[in-house]
């Protein structure tokens, strides 16, 4: 297992509601819905590439 850094996030109470209400629709953590997120955002960027 990869390690992982843990960090300090600031959200708007409103948004971190949503955030949660989007990851529990498909059955993800917040911290799970966060990290596709960003991977997300990383490979449409063209900054990540797998493999």
């Amino acid at each position: 297992m990869s390690k992982k850094k843990a960090f300090v996030l600031r959200i708007d109470p409103e948004k971190m509601e949503m955030l949660e209400k989007w990851a529990s629709d498909e059955f993800r953590s917040a911290n799970g819905q966060i990290e596709w997120i960003i991977d997300q955002a990383l490979r449409k960027s063209g900054r990540w590439k797998s493999g």
